[in-house]
């Protein structure tokens, strides 16, 4: 088994979920602000760019969705972010973005 993992730290992917309706005002190659949680109610704002936007929507609750349903679905977005040291695997962010 292997005894640790390296890996280069200079640059996080953040994982993110949007509606559908939060779709509409994303695009590729688009600059975002990700705020993160430092304690004691204190944040930092890292600028990241959005790397990847899944095609498909998960959580898709039935066959047949009325509009209120369809609020359910998300789709997964990638930001890459630059890391100055106090970034960490695992950490939650929040993503505030801007209509292109």
């Amino acid at each position: 088994k292997p005894l640790y993992k390296i890996a280069d730290l200079s640059e996080i992917i953040l994982r993110a979920y949007i509606t559908n309706s939060q779709l509409s005002s994303l695009k590729l190659g688009q600059n975002v602000t990700v705020v993160i949680d430092k304690g004691d109610a204190k944040t930092s704002n890292y600028q990241g760019k959005v790397e990847w936007i899944s095609t498909k929507a998960e959580f898709t609750p039935k066959t047949i969705q009325t509009k209120e349903e369809r609020s359910n679905e998300v789709y997964e977005v990638k930001i890459r972010v630059k890391n100055d040291g106090f970034l960490k695997i695992g950490m939650y962010g929040e993503v505030l973005f801007k209509a292109p």
